[in-house]
Protein backbone atom coordinates (compact mmCIF):
# COMPACT_ATOMS: atom_id res chain seq x y z
CA UNK A 1 0.00 0.00 0.00
CA UNK A 2 1.16 3.86 -0.42
CA UNK A 3 1.06 5.27 2.89
CA UNK A 4 2.00 8.92 1.57
CA UNK A 5 -0.80 11.41 2.83
CA UNK A 6 -3.07 8.90 4.36
CA UNK A 7 -4.84 9.86 7.55
CA UNK A 8 -3.39 7.71 10.72
CA UNK A 9 -4.59 7.85 14.20
CA UNK A 10 -2.16 6.31 16.81
CA UNK A 11 -3.35 5.86 20.20
CA UNK A 12 -1.16 4.97 23.17
CA UNK A 13 1.77 7.21 20.99
CA UNK A 14 3.82 8.64 24.05
CA UNK A 15 6.02 5.46 23.70
CA UNK A 16 6.47 1.95 23.19
CA UNK A 17 4.72 0.56 20.53
CA UNK A 18 2.11 3.38 20.08
CA UNK A 19 5.58 5.57 19.41
CA UNK A 20 7.25 3.38 16.96
CA UNK A 21 4.01 2.83 15.08
CA UNK A 22 3.98 6.78 14.43
CA UNK A 23 6.99 6.26 13.75
CA UNK A 24 6.87 3.99 11.00
CA UNK A 25 3.94 5.42 9.55
CA UNK A 26 5.68 9.06 9.85
CA UNK A 27 8.62 7.38 7.73
CA UNK A 28 6.18 6.32 4.51
CA UNK A 29 4.84 10.00 4.46
CA UNK A 30 1.57 9.43 6.48
CA UNK A 31 -0.49 12.56 8.18
CA UNK A 32 0.04 10.77 11.41
CA UNK A 33 -2.34 12.03 14.59
CA UNK A 34 -0.84 10.62 18.19
CA UNK A 35 -2.98 10.71 21.15
CA UNK A 36 -1.99 10.47 24.48
CA UNK A 37 -2.93 11.55 27.99
CA UNK A 38 0.18 13.61 28.23
CA UNK A 39 0.99 16.88 25.78
CA UNK A 40 4.47 17.45 27.21
CA UNK A 41 5.24 13.84 25.95
CA UNK A 42 3.83 13.80 22.69
CA UNK A 43 5.43 17.16 22.19
CA UNK A 44 8.25 15.73 22.44
CA UNK A 45 7.29 12.46 20.32
CA UNK A 46 6.38 14.92 17.76
CA UNK A 47 10.22 16.73 17.32
CA UNK A 48 11.46 13.43 17.04
CA UNK A 49 9.27 12.55 14.04
CA UNK A 50 9.95 15.45 12.25
CA UNK A 51 12.85 14.56 10.43
CA UNK A 52 10.28 12.25 8.48
CA UNK A 53 8.72 15.67 6.90
CA UNK A 54 5.13 14.03 7.73
CA UNK A 55 2.59 16.39 8.87
CA UNK A 56 2.21 15.65 12.54
CA UNK A 57 -1.00 16.40 14.67
CA UNK A 58 -0.57 16.02 18.46
CA UNK A 59 -3.94 15.12 20.38
CA UNK A 60 -3.76 15.12 23.84
CA UNK A 61 -6.55 13.04 25.01
CA UNK A 62 -7.46 10.10 27.99
CA UNK A 63 -9.18 7.72 25.44
CA UNK A 64 -10.62 5.75 28.69
CA UNK A 65 -13.36 9.07 28.47
CA UNK A 66 -15.50 9.23 26.25
CA UNK A 67 -16.36 13.11 25.88
CA UNK A 68 -12.70 13.38 25.29
CA UNK A 69 -12.65 10.57 22.47
CA UNK A 70 -15.58 12.49 20.75
CA UNK A 71 -13.36 15.61 20.85
CA UNK A 72 -10.74 13.91 20.02
CA UNK A 73 -11.83 12.53 16.62
CA UNK A 74 -13.81 15.37 15.95
CA UNK A 75 -10.88 17.69 15.67
CA UNK A 76 -9.23 14.88 13.08
CA UNK A 77 -11.77 15.20 11.58
CA UNK A 78 -12.48 18.71 11.18
CA UNK A 79 -9.05 19.19 10.00
CA UNK A 80 -7.95 16.17 7.28
CA UNK A 81 -12.00 15.65 6.64
CA UNK A 82 -10.99 11.93 6.51
CA UNK A 83 -9.42 9.06 8.78
CA UNK A 84 -7.51 6.00 6.76
CA UNK A 85 -6.12 3.86 9.42
CA UNK A 86 -7.09 3.68 13.41
CA UNK A 87 -4.26 2.04 15.78
CA UNK A 88 -5.72 1.52 18.91
CA UNK A 89 -2.82 0.98 20.70
CA UNK A 90 -3.58 2.79 24.32
CA UNK A 91 -3.11 0.01 26.88
CA UNK A 92 -1.90 -0.99 30.50
CA UNK A 93 -1.43 -3.44 32.59
CA UNK A 94 -1.58 -3.76 36.83
CA UNK A 95 0.63 -7.01 38.64
CA UNK A 96 -1.63 -8.93 41.35
CA UNK A 97 -3.90 -11.47 42.03
CA UNK A 98 -7.93 -10.91 41.52
CA UNK A 99 -8.09 -11.29 45.69
CA UNK A 100 -5.73 -8.78 46.09
CA UNK A 101 -6.42 -6.25 43.39
CA UNK A 102 -8.99 -3.18 43.68
CA UNK A 103 -11.94 -3.13 41.88
CA UNK A 104 -11.16 0.45 40.90
CA UNK A 105 -7.17 -1.22 39.74
CA UNK A 106 -9.49 -3.71 37.71
CA UNK A 107 -12.00 -1.33 36.20
CA UNK A 108 -9.43 0.83 35.14
CA UNK A 109 -7.50 -1.18 32.94
CA UNK A 110 -10.85 -2.18 31.04
CA UNK A 111 -11.88 1.09 30.82
CA UNK A 112 -8.29 1.99 28.82
CA UNK A 113 -7.78 -1.67 27.19
CA UNK A 114 -11.54 -2.18 26.25
CA UNK A 115 -13.51 0.50 26.23
CA UNK A 116 -10.93 3.36 24.93
CA UNK A 117 -10.71 1.15 21.85
CA UNK A 118 -14.76 1.00 21.51
CA UNK A 119 -14.69 4.51 22.09
CA UNK A 120 -12.59 5.76 19.49
CA UNK A 121 -13.54 2.78 16.87
CA UNK A 122 -17.18 4.58 16.84
CA UNK A 123 -16.08 7.53 16.57
CA UNK A 124 -13.92 7.03 13.58
CA UNK A 125 -16.11 4.02 11.91
CA UNK A 126 -19.00 6.18 9.88
CA UNK A 127 -16.59 8.54 8.41
CA UNK A 128 -14.25 5.27 7.00
CA UNK A 129 -17.95 3.83 6.25
CA UNK A 130 -18.81 6.70 4.25
CA UNK A 131 -15.77 7.17 2.23
CA UNK A 132 -15.81 3.22 1.66
CA UNK A 133 -12.49 2.92 2.88
CA UNK A 134 -10.14 2.42 5.94
CA UNK A 135 -8.83 -0.11 8.52
CA UNK A 136 -8.69 -0.43 12.09
CA UNK A 137 -5.55 -2.28 13.83
CA UNK A 138 -6.53 -3.28 17.20
CA UNK A 139 -3.15 -3.82 19.59
CA UNK A 140 -3.92 -6.78 22.05
CA UNK A 141 -1.60 -9.52 22.78
CA UNK A 142 -1.53 -13.01 23.21
CA UNK A 143 -3.19 -13.01 26.48
CA UNK A 144 -6.08 -12.02 24.99
CA UNK A 145 -6.01 -15.73 24.21
CA UNK A 146 -4.56 -17.43 27.35
CA UNK A 147 -5.94 -16.68 31.10
CA UNK A 148 -2.70 -16.14 32.78
CA UNK A 149 -2.53 -15.70 36.71
CA UNK A 150 -1.32 -12.27 37.87
CA UNK A 151 -2.65 -10.52 34.95
CA UNK A 152 -5.86 -11.74 35.02
CA UNK A 153 -8.13 -8.52 34.49
CA UNK A 154 -5.51 -7.21 31.65
CA UNK A 155 -5.99 -10.52 29.99
CA UNK A 156 -10.08 -9.98 30.05
CA UNK A 157 -9.37 -6.77 28.98
CA UNK A 158 -7.54 -7.97 25.63
CA UNK A 159 -9.98 -11.03 25.63
CA UNK A 160 -12.66 -8.75 25.12
CA UNK A 161 -10.62 -6.42 22.27
CA UNK A 162 -10.55 -10.16 20.60
CA UNK A 163 -14.11 -10.63 20.74
CA UNK A 164 -15.47 -7.42 20.13
CA UNK A 165 -12.83 -7.27 17.23
CA UNK A 166 -14.05 -10.61 15.49
CA UNK A 167 -17.40 -9.79 15.59
CA UNK A 168 -16.89 -6.39 13.77
CA UNK A 169 -14.72 -8.06 11.71
CA UNK A 170 -17.43 -9.92 10.02
CA UNK A 171 -20.00 -7.03 10.06
CA UNK A 172 -17.58 -4.69 8.14
CA UNK A 173 -17.31 -7.23 5.12
CA UNK A 174 -17.90 -5.47 1.57
CA UNK A 175 -17.75 -2.60 3.33
CA UNK A 176 -14.44 -1.92 2.17
CA UNK A 177 -13.25 -1.15 5.77
CA UNK A 178 -11.24 -3.83 7.10
CA UNK A 179 -10.35 -5.08 10.61
CA UNK A 180 -7.26 -6.86 12.25
CA UNK A 181 -6.00 -7.80 15.39
CA UNK A 182 -2.50 -7.42 16.26
CA UNK A 183 -1.03 -9.84 19.25
CA UNK A 184 2.10 -9.65 20.23
CA UNK A 185 4.19 -12.14 22.95
CA UNK A 186 5.60 -9.85 25.59
CA UNK A 187 7.30 -6.74 24.82
CA UNK A 188 10.10 -4.80 25.99
CA UNK A 189 8.24 -1.11 26.61
CA UNK A 190 7.24 0.64 29.67
CA UNK A 191 4.68 -1.83 29.91
CA UNK A 192 6.45 -3.00 33.14
CA UNK A 193 6.82 0.53 34.55
CA UNK A 194 3.84 0.19 37.03
CA UNK A 195 5.16 -0.52 40.52
CA UNK A 196 2.87 -3.42 40.56
CA UNK A 197 5.78 -5.12 38.38
CA UNK A 198 9.06 -4.74 40.82
CA UNK A 199 8.65 -8.05 42.47
CA UNK A 200 9.08 -10.27 39.23
CA UNK A 201 11.40 -9.94 35.95
CA UNK A 202 10.01 -7.24 33.37
CA UNK A 203 11.36 -9.51 30.22
CA UNK A 204 11.83 -12.89 29.24
CA UNK A 205 14.21 -14.60 27.30
CA UNK A 206 11.50 -13.97 24.01
CA UNK A 207 10.58 -10.60 24.11
CA UNK A 208 10.67 -8.89 21.53
CA UNK A 209 11.31 -4.89 20.92
CA UNK A 210 8.40 -2.48 19.74
CA UNK A 211 10.08 -1.67 16.51
CA UNK A 212 9.30 -5.41 15.72
CA UNK A 213 5.44 -5.16 16.97
CA UNK A 214 4.82 -1.41 14.84
CA UNK A 215 6.03 -3.32 11.55
CA UNK A 216 3.57 -5.79 12.29
CA UNK A 217 0.73 -2.90 13.05
CA UNK A 218 2.29 -1.53 9.06
CA UNK A 219 1.09 -5.12 7.72
CA UNK A 220 -1.94 -5.26 9.33
CA UNK A 221 -3.37 -1.50 8.28
CA UNK A 222 -3.91 -3.14 4.99
CA UNK A 223 -4.31 -7.23 5.61
CA UNK A 224 -7.30 -9.03 5.00
CA UNK A 225 -6.97 -11.10 8.22
CA UNK A 226 -8.35 -10.93 11.47
CA UNK A 227 -5.11 -11.39 13.45
CA UNK A 228 -1.68 -11.16 13.21
CA UNK A 229 0.44 -13.06 16.39
CA UNK A 230 3.92 -11.46 16.49
CA UNK A 231 6.21 -13.73 18.38
CA UNK A 232 10.02 -13.18 17.65
CA UNK A 233 11.81 -13.18 14.43
CA UNK A 234 11.60 -16.73 13.82
CA UNK A 235 9.08 -18.81 12.10
CA UNK A 236 9.16 -22.01 14.19
CA UNK A 237 8.39 -19.46 16.96
CA UNK A 238 5.40 -18.09 14.61
CA UNK A 239 3.91 -21.49 14.41
CA UNK A 240 4.71 -22.68 17.41
CA UNK A 241 2.43 -20.11 19.43
CA UNK A 242 -0.60 -20.70 17.07
CA UNK A 243 -0.24 -24.08 17.47
CA UNK A 244 -0.88 -23.68 21.05
CA UNK A 245 -3.52 -20.95 21.02
CA UNK A 246 -5.56 -23.79 18.84
CA UNK A 247 -4.62 -26.55 21.27
CA UNK A 248 -5.93 -24.10 24.10
CA UNK A 249 -9.54 -23.75 22.34
CA UNK A 250 -9.27 -27.25 20.98
CA UNK A 251 -8.52 -29.46 23.78
CA UNK A 252 -8.71 -26.76 26.70
CA UNK A 253 -9.92 -30.08 29.18
CA UNK A 254 -6.31 -31.32 28.48
CA UNK A 255 -4.04 -27.89 27.80
CA UNK A 256 -5.47 -25.34 30.23
CA UNK A 257 -4.63 -27.84 33.60
CA UNK A 258 -0.77 -28.15 32.12
CA UNK A 259 -0.84 -24.52 31.01
CA UNK A 260 -2.61 -23.42 35.02
CA UNK A 261 0.49 -25.64 36.56
CA UNK A 262 3.46 -24.35 34.47
CA UNK A 263 2.37 -20.71 34.98
CA UNK A 264 1.80 -20.87 39.03
CA UNK A 265 5.16 -22.73 39.34
CA UNK A 266 6.97 -20.28 37.31
CA UNK A 267 4.97 -16.98 39.39
CA UNK A 268 6.09 -19.09 42.25
CA UNK A 269 9.71 -19.17 41.54
CA UNK A 270 9.99 -15.56 40.34
CA UNK A 271 8.20 -14.75 43.48
CA UNK A 272 11.17 -16.72 45.54
CA UNK A 273 13.82 -15.05 43.60
CA UNK A 274 12.55 -11.44 44.46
Amino acid sequence: MNYANKVVVVTGASSGIGEESAAEFARRHSSVVIVSRRKETLDDVAKKLTKYGSEILVCPCDVSQKQQVEQMSKTVLDKFGRIDILVNNAGFAIYGSVLDLKIEEIESQMATNYLGMVYCTKSFLPKMLEQKSGHIVNVASVAGSFGLPGIASYCASKFAMLGFSEGLYHELKGTGVGVTVVSPISVRTNFFDHPSFNSIPQYSPVSISSKTVAKAVVRASSSPRLEIIVPPLVRVAVWAVRVAVWAKHTFPYLINPILGAAFRKAMSSKQKLH
